[in-house]
């Protein structure tokens, strides 16, 4: 791979701390002398190339993060990455779930939910000075978010020539650069083993983001493309892709102390965000979020029986809100017992200070910070609503097909390159998919009861926040009552077509016209709302173009005082492959507490109820008992490691990451972080910043004397 240089990699060298940092692969060579510190024993130069080892062996998900463990397309992810599939394949009389997965030959294995996605990164291109290019501080916001659109649908469409990659452009430093992302896109991945959700679950919302952890939290999936070795949809004569890279699995694992990276791709992080947004979205954001957050899983429960098909259905929605509903809490519990505001404050001031001590960086960033500042405050007014809209649109099935396939019938009438991100032919497949996959989704009940909620909040905003045409629609304009509100949604939901999928594909190919003419309740909803809807797209992408002009030129403030005060300079996570280095080890959360750095296979049995979330399967419970450990014993300590704590700087995103010794080789997944650092998404704390992993030697372990995977242990290269 060509080598990039980043604008700022020259700010990175030595200038790395503790093991704070998601790091763009072109940066590591800045970052040797600390990499080769911490234990590493490959030449970091080796991981800046996409297409060789290890870098070609890890994968995106889409939301998660994978790799290949064998020369046979098998993919090793989290179980809670792949819940959503398994998920999709369970019934109320199969519920794999509960039971759990394993296809001993090809044949056997089940395709993962529809639109499912295993992404191959092949090239990073720095594009900065062509997205840029033509851009002037006279533009308006959309006339600037405008031209950056376009600027990126015309390298996307170059890129993508060949229909096998995936391609996009990324900013960063709030689009002081942009890089343009080329991924080979595997479109037919399949289900291959998954451990029953008492192992790679154990412990439920209960142990989630807390240590001790017992999780098995591990699940395959398989990558299929044509007998031509080409992505192609599903198909029975498909065969299993053969990457040019996969990872050993090291059977021997870890000891305390050593070194361990994690390879994936990390959400995003908030760590150069204002003192007032991080203000706001402890007090005010996160706060309300959490709360519906917990609303809305009352509203599934309340609504479904446990074990029923209307639950699991909402399962994977379950555990997602319960994970985030966890992490606000914690989020905003570590903020206002910590220092993170006062911190945050003390930066903007010193940043002030710093610009303002020199005419020449005053001339420079002086006003873009002031710019700042009014826009974030700007931004803030309306924020209330458009998160209650947002989790509304996002709760209902119903509501986003309707107003989806009505904006596909607009987008449809223009060229393809003037349509709107997700309308483009590009995305028919993924569209199409995405219709398909909402009954395995959807429950009228249990999604009229969030509705219910949602709008409810929306109609107490007052009247000034709220939106006429959306009154007009629910009869919210003459009054709101509760009840002619539950009427009107009972109504919608007792007479629309939109839960049959012939009938969603039959309307991606009809007209504006026959939108306006249809009788479904939610089309109505989509088409008399769609101008007042346009309205506030049109005001965020307005919002976003103004903080576009500005946020850059703070950004390059930031990093010229880091870069003074010898500190490290990454970007944000933002979904992109990142490295992440550290080693193993235990901390102390509290005065008076050690945690170490590994749990055994006792704890489960310590753990254990025989009532979910602490209901192990037997079969373990008797091994653990017999003390069956295998060829996975570890003499340190005195038996099968199971999760084990690492000092990495991880977010969501790098869930299903894989683990990996100085060698390279597979010694464990990531699948979560401590309590007490997950407010490291906005503010990095070397000393409470743990990140959990299982052992590969658990998983081996699992696999060969629980679940009985020795085809797939066999398959993989295992390092003894």
């Amino acid at each position: 791979m060509k080598k990039l240089l980043s604008l700022f990699a020259a700010a990175t060298l030595s200038l790395a701390i503790a093991d704070e940092g998601m790091w763009q692969p072109h940066q590591l060579p800045t970052i040797a002398k600390q990499l080769k510190k911490a234990g590493l024993k490959l030449d970091p130069e080796d991981l800046t190339d996409l297409t060789g080892f290890p870098m070609g062996a890890i994968v995106s998900l889409g939301g998660c993060t994978a790799s290949f463990v064998s020369d046979k397309g098998l993919v090793v992810t989290n179980h809670h990455c792949a819940y959503g599939s398994i998920q999709y394949n369970s019934t109320e009389d199969n519920n794999l779930l509960e039971k759990g997965f394993l296809a001993k030959k090809y044949d056997e294995e089940v395709p993962a939910a529809p639109g499912s996605r295993i992404y191959v990164t092949e090239s990073i291109s720095n594009v900065t000075n062509q997205i840029k290019s033509g851009l002037t501080d006279s533009m308006s916001g959309n006339d600037r978010y405008q031209h950056i659109d376009t600027q990126s649908k015309k390298l996307v469409a170059e890129c993508e020539s060949d229909k096998a990659y995936r391609c996009s452009v990324v900013n960063f430093h709030g689009g002081l650069e942009y890089y343009l992302f080329k991924q080979l896109t595997i479109r037919d991945v399949r289900l291959a083993h998954a451990p029953a959700k008492s192992i790679g679950k154990y412990g439920g919302d209960i142990d989630n983001w807390m240590w001790p952890r017992h999780t098995g939290d591990y699940a395959f999936y398989r990558a299929y493309v044509g007998k031509d070795g080409k992505p192609a949809d599903y198909s029975e004569d498909n065969v299993p892709y053969e990457p040019k890279h996969h990872l050993k699995v090291n059977a021997k694992g870890v000891d305390e102390g050593d070194y361990i990276m994690v390879l994936g791709y990390p959400g995003s992080t908030n760590r150069y965000r204002t003192a007032s947004e991080v203000i706001y979205t402890f007090t005010q954001s996160y706060p309300l979020s959490k709360e519906l957050m917990g609303s809305m899983i009352e509203n599934i429960k309340d609504n479904s029986a446990e074990g029923s098909d209307a639950r699991i259905k909402y399962e994977s929605m379950l555990a997602g809100l319960a994970n985030y509903e966890k992490n606000r809490g914690s989020m905003m519990e570590s903020y206002h017992k910590g220092t993170t505001e006062a911190r945050k404050v003390k930066l903007s001031q010193d940043l002030r200070d710093w610009v303002n001590d020199s005419k020449k960086r005053k001339e420079k960033f002086g006003d873009a910070i002031e710019q700042l500042d009014a826009l974030v405050k700007q931004s803030q007014k309306t924020s209330v609503r458009d998160t209650l809209l947002g989790y509304t649109g996002w709760a209902s099935q119903m509501m986003t097909t309707a107003s989806r396939l009505h904006r596909l019938a607009i987008e449809k009438q223009k060229d393809d390159m003037d349509r709107e991100r997700g309308y483009q032919e590009r995305d028919m497949n993924r569209f199409t998919q995405g219709m398909k996959r909402i009954n395995r989704r959807y429950d009228p009940k249990v999604e009229q009861a969030m509705v219910f909620n949602l709008m409810n909040r929306y109609a107490n905003l007052p009247e000034e926040q709220r939106v006429p045409a959306i009154d007009r629609f629910f009869g919210l304009d003459d009054g709101y009552k509760p009840e002619a509100l539950k009427a009107k949604l009972a109504e919608m939901y007792s007479k629309t077509d939109l839960n049959d999928e012939a009938v969603r594909l039959a309307w991606m190919e009809k007209s504006v016209e026959d939108f306006e003419k249809s009788n479904d309740p939610f089309i109505q909803y989509a088409v008399k709302t769609f101008k007042a809807r346009k309205a506030l797209e049109d005001q965020s992408k307005e919002e976003a173009g103004q903080f576009n002009a500005v946020r850059p030129k703070y950004m390059e403030a930031i990093i010229a005082y880091n870069k003074s005060k010898k500190l490290p300079v990454y970007a944000d996570a933002n979904s992109t492959l990142r490295i992440t280095y550290g080693n193993v080890k235990g901390y102390e959360p509290a005065d008076g507490i050690k945690a170490l750095p590994f749990t055994t296979l006792e704890g489960i049995t310590q753990k254990d109820t025989g009532v979910w979330p602490f209901n192990s399967p037997k079969k373990q419970l008797e091994l653990i008992e017999e003390k069956k450990y295998g060829k996975y014993y570890d003499k340190k300590i005195g038996s099968v490691p199971v999760n084990y704590l690492g000092t990495l700087d991880i977010t969501g995103g790098n869930s299903g990451s894989p683990t990996l010794n100085n060698k390279a080789e597979l010694v464990g997944l990531v699948f979560d972080g401590v309590y007490e650092s997950i407010i490291g998404d906005w503010d990095y704390d070397p000393s409470l910043n743990r990140s959990i992993h299982v052992d590969s030697r658990y998983m081996l372990w699992v696999m060969k004397h629980i679940d009985g995977a020795e085809n797939l242990i066999e398959e993989m290269d295992i390092v003894r």
